[in-house]
């Protein structure tokens, strides 16, 4: 907590010890009731159900149900990916228990303690249990129910049990809401693509039947899956969860167990036996002999047959998607070759026909890139909040995606979300498109014998790690000479934000009698291409197409290809090459020897779609990020209350009213002549983030410190929104902060702590928004915990949340991302930005350069206790024509440079050619380096920030 603020006379002193004794009261009585009941109780229950209809076997389904301290309450069916089990979704289950939801988590047949056999959502199967586990929740007292039998129920799950939610509710009326994630529509299409095409974010998609109804078997997907399923169950316990991609490590140590414990089970819970033997060795380990049985046909020959074809169509949401009419959250991600945003697509165009209302979001993650984070799992949670209870804003038809960009300083992509008016195509709106001209004449491409090399274009489930590396993806993204025909765009002017499906025709013959009357089967994909010359295959995605029988006299076949969806910035001076290949090794591929004449058809362009929106300023839903608060510490709150009972005013300047912050002829002195801060004026408006960046010892805290009300300056004023800041000003209400350590009473938990700050400033309750504050934690459960057992970067999370109590209009954080990993600090820049979008103000107080390049609008650099800069980050940091040059050979790089006319001066900078090019376009710089025969690996602006700072306050120096 800030340091106390000074009081003087009788009796600020004494409601100062009043305040305290109420505190310690407080902290007594909980100490005291250590046996106070958990958050929330787990029941474990063994539930019999029928193994196939009408069968007298029952097999048996491992379950924990999660039960909130206020029920009856509505509930949400968690169930699992494929490979998981029930603890697979703990932390998920948990962070709906927190939101006041009862969950029931399961471990789906033939997997953790589960007995029975997989049959991938089979509606006999998989479907039916679920649909009898709602029975259960409806027999269940904790349970809100709709009418007798019906339970209040939502359903969510990511990738396989996405997908059962789907299918539930198309089968079961008494579902309300559902929010699948990164799941399908058909696995006919996800596992055999571009056969009758399901759909894209695209007007124009093609007919069904315009390639062949094989499609092309995504083998190295299909035998990772299908490998999941080979072997015995696992064991089930918190042990043996493995984090998934994109976990918060800080949120796993917290995932595994059940706050509060485990209250018993509902049925004695003698656990489940492993499947026998027997089952394992089978030759399709746990699967039914159906599922079996499609999987050695596509597997044989890359091509289903019509009974594996009904097969993955019958266990598909795309069987009942007709029936679907509840409020459905679609979540799917921009980095998935298992399952692409086509499927999504296809579920939210068929759901929207049905009658039911749809919201989509698109997210830089997938099965390639990771689950959605702490932001998106609340965003979720809002919208089942909504639906089930009726709190908060979620409206229908509402699209939202995410956009990657440039890798930052410190390794990590920066991502920024944007909203439209709604998802493209659902209404018969067209789709906006850009066509971009391709160049490149009529070439022959070539099938090796055996198909080897083939072309790279990833690996299935690792790509998200080597995405953002362009020396790594570049290892994994290759085209093996012969084998691929190429067309490639002039470098576009300005950038082209592709939001979904490009189209392209192409023209597509035998090249030899061998090949004539036979299929084709070809792999298209589309690079953004570098100005170097290096290139990037967003989200390794490409779209195999197979082609039924050449013409016999060589003439051409014209093709229009749908090319997998993405969500991909081409910055200005990049260009896009068509790739179309005859081999790939993630998918089955024809081994004859094969030859190809490819050429552009029709116009020679790749269409590209373009969804507008607008950059989100606040999260999904509004209401919760705008419930984003802040407060003063709690003592210096006694003297703003002390103040207004003493009903003390101060006048207020007309021209000031609406200027968060002024900072005057500011100077603080102490004896001995030691000045801190001198002659300091700065102005701060509505919606800055502005950086107070100096050295240590520069003043800033000290600065911060009489903001507060908690020094006098010697010199000077501050004025906040008009008024005159001074200690117990009422003025400082308006102010939420965090300076000098948070001192939490270390034996209440994280809530408790919040609380007990909040009334000690006297004012309403409601006023506090603490489940806002607390989702920002992002602590989950970790919040009922005692603060003696988090972590430093929990602490400050916790510190965070504190200051964003009550909505202040100005906030102010001292060093805010201390103690906070880099996924941590990343979310703390876009709730900062979000915040100050708002209309407020956001002061952050920092010696970290990158920080406060990242996150800052405005800066004031201080050094010595006086102002040296201040403006726009960018004005502060701009360097003119200044570029930088990571390339191969620094030293021949910098003799090129200085040797090209316009370059006024080039250097070596640990590693890096930084140049001076005068107005010389950065392209012409790299063409001169290239050849030269130097590899450029990156080349763009030089950002200056540390430069100019270094130039102001002296390279070197130390502050006193």
């Amino acid at each position: 907590m800030p340091r106390t603020l000074k009081l003087r006379g009788k009796r600020a002193r004494l409601l100062a010890l009043v305040a305290v004794a109420a505190v310690l009261a407080t902290a007594a009585l909980v100490w005291v009731d250590d046996d106070a009941p958990p958050a929330h109780t787990a029941h474990e229950a063994v539930i019999d159900v029928a193994a196939a209809p009408g069968s007298a076997e029952r097999v048996q389904l491992d379950t924990t149900m999660y039960v909130p301290d206020r029920t009856p309450a509505p509930a949400v069916l968690l169930p699992h990916g494929f490979g998981g089990d029930k603890n697979s979704v703990a932390r998920e289950a948990e962070e709906l228990v927190g939101r006041g939801f009862v969950v029931l988590t399961y471990s789906a047949r033939g997997f953790g303690r589960s007995t029975g056999e997989i049959g991938l959502n089979d509606p006999d199967y998989e479907v039916a249990d679920a649909s009898q586990l709602v029975d259960y929740l409806a027999d269940r007292p904790e349970v809100q129910l709709d009418q007798d039998g019906d339970p209040r129920v939502g359903v969510t799950g990511a990738s396989y049990g996405g997908a059962l939610a789907l299918l539930l509710a198309g089968t079961d009326e008494r579902i309300d809401v559902i929010a699948p994630v990164m799941t399908y529509n058909d696995l006919a299409q996800a596992l055999l693509p571009n056969g009758a095409t399901p759909g894209s974010v695209d007007d124009s998609t093609p007919a069904p039947g315009a390639f062949s109804e094989a499609g092309v078997f995504k083998q190295a997907w299909a035998g990772t899956l299908f490998a999941a399923g080979l072997g015995p169950a696992r064991p089930s316990g918190p042990s043996a969860e493995a984090p998934e991609p994109g976990d918060d490590p800080e949120e796993n140590e917290d995932a595994g167990g059940v706050p509060g414990g485990t209250s018993g089970a509902s049925v004695p819970v003698p656990r489940p036996g492993l499947p026998s033997a027997d089952a394992a060795a089978k030759p399709c380990g746990r699967f039914t002999e159906q599922v079996c049985a499609a999987y050695t046909d596509v597997a044989t020959d890359g091509v289903a047959d019509e009974d594996t074809q009904a097969l993955l169509r019958r266990v598909s949401p795309v069987s009942v998607t007709d029936r679907v009419t509840v409020p459905t959250l679609l979540v799917q991600g921009t980095s998935d070759t298992l399952f692409g945003l086509d499927q999504a697509d296809a579920n939210a165009r068929q759901i929207t026909d049905a009658g039911g209302d749809v919201s989509v979001i698109w997210y830089t993650g997938g099965h390639d890139g990771g689950v959605p984070g702490s932001q998106l799992r609340t965003t979720i949670a809002d919208f089942l909040d909504h639906h089930l209870t009726g709190n908060g804003d979620a409206d229908g038809t509402r699209f939202a995606y995410d956009v990657q960009g440039a890798l930052r300083t410190n390794g990590t992509p920066s991502v920024r979300t944007v909203e439209a008016e709604g998802y493209p195509g659902l209404h018969g709106e067209p789709t906006e498109r850009r066509r971009i001209e391709l160049a490149g004449s009529e070439q022959v491409a070539q099938r090796p014998p055996g198909a080897t090399p083939s072309a790279v274009s990833g690996i299935p489930g690792l790509n998200g790690i080597v995405a953002n590396s362009s020396r790594l993806s570049g290892l994994f993204t290759i085209d093996p000479p012969g084998q691929a025909a190429t067309f490639t765009s002039e470098p576009v002017e300005s950038q082209v934000l592709i939001t979904g499906a490009p189209t392209v025709t192409l023209n597509v013959a035998a090249a030899t009698d061998a090949v004539r009357g036979q299929d084709a089967v070809l792999f298209v994909k589309l690079y953004d291409v570098n100005p170097d010359g290096s290139r990037t295959l967003p989200g390794n995605a490409i779209a195999p197409v197979r082609i039924p029988a050449l013409p016999d006299d060589g003439s051409p076949v014209e093709v229009t290809v749908t090319l997998p969806g993405v969500v991909r910035p081409v910055e200005a001076g990049h260009s896009l090459q068509l790739v179309v290949g005859t081999t790939d090794q993630a998918y089955a591929t024809p081994t004859d020897p094969a030859s190809y004449r490819i050429s552009l058809a029709g116009d020679s362009a790749v269409s590209v779609p373009l969804v507008p929106g607008t950059t989100m300023t606040s999260g999904w839903p509004v209401n919760q990020l705008l419930g984003i608060g802040g407060v003063l510490v709690a003592v210096a709150l006694v003297a703003v209350v002390a103040a207004v009972r003493r009903k003390r005013s101060h006048q207020v300047d007309p021209e000031l009213a609406d200027t968060p912050l002024v900072i005057r002829n500011l100077t603080k002195s102490y004896p001995g002549g030691l000045t801190a801060v001198k002659d300091l004026s700065f102005r701060v408006e509505r919606g800055q983030v502005l950086g107070l960046l100096g050295p240590n010892g520069a003043g800033k805290t000290t600065t911060l410190r009489m903001l507060m009300g908690l020094i006098q300056p010697t010199e000077g004023d501050i004025t906040v929104f008009g008024r005159t800041i001074s200690p117990g000003a009422p003025v400082l209400s308006r102010i939420g902060s965090f300076v000098e350590g948070s001192g939490f009473l270390p034996h209440l938990s994280g809530a408790e702590n919040l609380k007990l700050y909040w009334a000690a400033t006297g004012r309403p309750e409601e006023q506090a928004r603490f489940d806002e504050a607390l989702e920002i934690a992002g602590l989950g459960s970790a919040v009922h915990r005692r603060v003696r057992t988090y972590s430093q970067g929990m602490r400050q999370r916790l510190a965070i949340a504190q200051a964003m109590l009550g909505l202040p209009d100005l906030l102010v954080l001292d060093e805010p991302t201390n103690g906070l990993d880099p996924p941590q600090i990343h979310q703390m820049r876009e709730v900062l930005r979000r915040y100050a979008a708002t209309g407020r103000t956001v002061l952050v107080s920092s010696h970290l350069l990158a920080e406060v390049e990242q996150t800052c609008t405005h800066v004031v650099v201080m050094h010595r206790g006086s102002l040296v800069a201040s403006g726009e980050v960018g004005d502060i940091a701009s360097a003119g024509g200044e570029a930088s040059f990571r390339v191969d050979d620094p030293d021949t790089a910098v003799k090129v440079l200085r040797d090209t006319d316009g370059v006024v001066n080039a250097q070596v900078d640990d590693g890096v050619v930084h140049a001076d090019l005068d107005g010389l376009p950065r392209s012409a710089a790299v063409a001169a380096l290239v050849r030269a025969g130097v590899a450029v690996e990156q080349a763009g602006p030089r950002r200056r920030l540390e430069d100019a700072f270094l130039q102001l306050v002296g390279e070197g120096e130390q502050d006193r």
